[in-house]
């Protein structure tokens, strides 16, 4: 069983050298831009290319997170980014976003792609789709079981698995809150983390009903080393180096068999203690927030975390050879691994008293100090009679460790063929305004679906609805079959599809890679929603040639943004519905009081209600405000669709829609005018 590669996160410098002094194998970092944590410190060119030395020198590797989606206008310096990037050896790049994907592949075609988390690969099937498309390495949800991750583990990709640090409420990539109640973009690294403030199911003030506990799989590091998975991940690139150094020493441990001290890391950083997560399957016990508890603990403790870091570890063993004969020039081979470096300095001079002999040599070349290097095996060829001050030898000790210091970082640094790619677009194909616009449904409810059908392009009807009664009422060139958000058995789902299939029913909406690859699996034919967070015209073309005949725009996009996209590959846009602002595998009204009695319902500190569409597998939090665009769709030049989100319509309010009518109540322009 080949030992899991301990992966820590660094938001600076400093908490780099912790990380690769307390024994990770692997560092993630962002830069200034494009990273999903703009919060951080986060590393300039110059850091980033030390980052690589340093790294390299420790045999690590270092892995940048690139995973924001990016607007048309950011491409070229994105692409002189990776360029950089891969100029100054990062080992990886983790993306997000289809088009971000893409450029890397025409700015670096040699380079390596690790799939964030952010893209929402639920399944087998969305992690073996990511192979072929020639991803190295995928970060699933982390809202899996074992089971799912145990199956991940075993196609043909790396797989990454977060084992400790903060949990965010929503599946990742699936967060819309911080967006649309502050303009500030979970999908673009600026998450306000709206999640922490009181929410609460019955309106208590103080509740903070989405906030959950950290996690820690940590005492279970040697079980998902069983189950194959190649990579731990520590989460915490806002973190103080005494954390990324107390959790990588930890972990390092568990993985040898060690026992973790867990109140020591409760007591670094927690949120009412730890989670296991979802890995059991059991969800239970998993909200918390930080207590003053928490806070005066880590006071005491950071102090004795210094120790962990002070100084270099050694990681690289050297053998030493010293030739010194009388009347010729002292010589040294260091050799690692493969590597041998040879220094010479002065002739010898007659020893006056005692002369330099070979424990006196030794006594010298194992001082290798605050260095990455422990001395092995020295040998010494010396005539009688000769002496060289100690004052030399470690001279010639310290012009040996740093020549071999480059050449390990050399051979540790990877060779990447970069082009001269510079992003080009055509103008975009715009349509005539005013003209009527296709319009489809995505339903909740059977009276939903059969309404719908009568007066849209097509109704999206949830697979769990679809029955010998509603194919009756609706014909099955009119549905499009709505698979379930997040996928808890993928075996199940692939069974339902495939009988859905032969009933008739050929046209599947993708909300992640899972269900991209299922439907091409399966031979349906393929629409992206907009939880596909399409942003930019180069993720558009991407998934048209993955098979998509066309795809819901982010949520995110303004109308000028989604006007200049550029694309063979038709666009939709939502025009009406309430926004779900989270994805997440918790009922926050279930935890506070108990499905018995649902509320239906979370209340916020300013006392708006967010309604929740509940499944049994996961809850949608739904925006207080109805999104309408139904009377500005001549404003949307470049949409071949429009797309209404229904929730708890009836057939009255579902045709009033659908003609255009404004709903009772407020309304929200989204981000439409506001952007993020």
């Amino acid at each position: 069983m080949k030992r899991p590669e301990v992966l820590a996160p660094a938001g600076s410098m400093e908490t780099l050298r912790a990380a690769l002094r307390s024994g990770a194998d692997a560092v993630y970092i962002g830069g200034k831009r494009f990273s999903a944590r703009s919060s951080a410190s986060n590393f300039d060119d110059e850091e980033i290319a030390e980052a690589a030395r340093l790294c390299h020198l420790y045999g690590a590797k270092l892995d940048l997170a690139v995973n924001t989606v990016i607007s048309d206008g950011e491409a070229d310096e994105f692409c002189s980014f990776i360029k950089y990037a891969a100029s100054a050896g990062v080992d990886a790049f983790i993306v997000q976003d289809w088009g971000c994907a893409e450029l890397i592949r025409r700015c670096v075609p040699n380079a390596v792609l690790h799939a964030s988390t952010q893209m929402s690969v639920h399944t087998a099937a969305g992690a073996r789709m990511l192979a072929e498309l020639g991803y190295a390495r995928v970060v699933p949800a982390r809202e899996l079981d074992r089971g799912t991750i145990k199956k991940i583990c075993d196609e043909n990709i790396e797989t990454e698995i977060f084992v400790h640090g903060a949990l965010c409420m929503s599946v990742s990539g699936q967060c819309y809150m911080s967006a649309v109640m502050g303009s500030r973009s979970a999908n673009r690294g600026c998450c306000g983390q709206a999640c922490r403030l009181p929410f609460s199911a019955v309106g208590k003030k103080e509740r903070a009903a989405l906030s959950l506990k950290d996690l820690s799989l940590i005492p279970r590091a040697a079980e998902l080393a069983e189950i194959g998975v190649n990579s731990l991940k520590i989460e915490g690139r806002m973190k103080r180096p005494e954390y990324v150094a107390s959790a990588v020493n930890e972990l390092c441990g568990a993985l040898s068999g060690k026992a973790p001290d867990m109140q020591l890391l409760r007591g670094i950083f927690s949120r009412s203690g730890f989670t296991d997560g979802y890995f059991t399957g059991k969800r239970q016990d998993m909200f918390g927030v930080r207590e003053k508890n928490d806070v005066t603990a880590a006071q005491t403790l950071i102090p004795q975390i210094h120790q962990l870091y002070r100084s270099e570890r050694p990681v690289h063993s050297v053998d030493f050879h010293v030739i010194m004969r009388n009347g010729e020039p002292l010589t040294i081979t260091a050799s690692c691994g493969e590597i041998s470096v040879t220094v010479s300095g002065d002739v010898p001079s007659p020893a006056l008293n005692r002369p330099t002999d070979p424990e006196a040599v030794a006594k010298q070349l194992s001082k290798l100090g605050d260095t990455v290097f422990s001395p092995g095996n020295i040998t010494a060829d010396i005539d009688d009679g000769l002496f060289v001050p100690a004052g030399k030898l470690n001279e010639l000790r310290r012009e040996l460790a740093d020549k071999l210091s480059g050449l390990v970082i050399h051979n540790n640094t990877p060779a990447y063929t970069v082009t001269g790619y510079v992003p080009e677009l055509a103008a975009a194909s715009l349509r005539e305004a005013p003209g009527r616009l296709p319009l489809r449904v995505h339903c909740r409810t059977k009276e939903q679906a059969v309404t719908a059908a009568r007066f849209a392009e097509y109704a999206a009807v949830p697979e769990k609805l679809i029955d010998e009664s509603l194919l009756n009422a609706v014909p099955a060139e009119k549905i499009i079959v709505l698979p379930p958000r997040f996928v808890t058995d993928e075996d199940k789902l692939t069974e339902r599809l495939s009988a859905l299939k032969e009933s008739g029913l050929s046209r599947l909406l993708c909300h992640t890679p899972d269900h991209i690859a299922l439907g091409r699996e399966l031979g349906f034919r393929l629409h992206g929603s907009f939880t596909l967070n399409v942003y930019n015209s180069f993720s558009a073309e991407y998934l048209r040639g993955l098979g998509l005949e066309d795809c819901i725009v982010s949520v995110e996009s303004t109308v000028n943004q989604i006007n200049a996209i550029s694309t063979g590959l038709p666009l939709g846009a939502v025009i009406y519905g309430r926004l779900p602002l989270m994805l997440t595998r918790n009922c926050p009204v279930r935890n506070e009081v108990g499905c018995e009695n649902c509320t239906g319902q979370l209340i916020d500190r300013t006392g708006r209600k967010l309604s929740i569409a509940c499944s049994k597998e996961y809850v949608e939090i739904l925006n207080p405000d109805c999104l309408c665009m139904t009377d500005r769709l001549g404003e949307f030049r470049n949409i071949a669709f429009g797309t209404l989100l229904l929730n708890d319509e009836d057939a009255e309010q579902t045709v009033a829609a659908l003609s255009g009518e404004k709903p009772s109540g407020s309304i929200t322009r989204g981000l439409y005018y506001r952007g993020i």
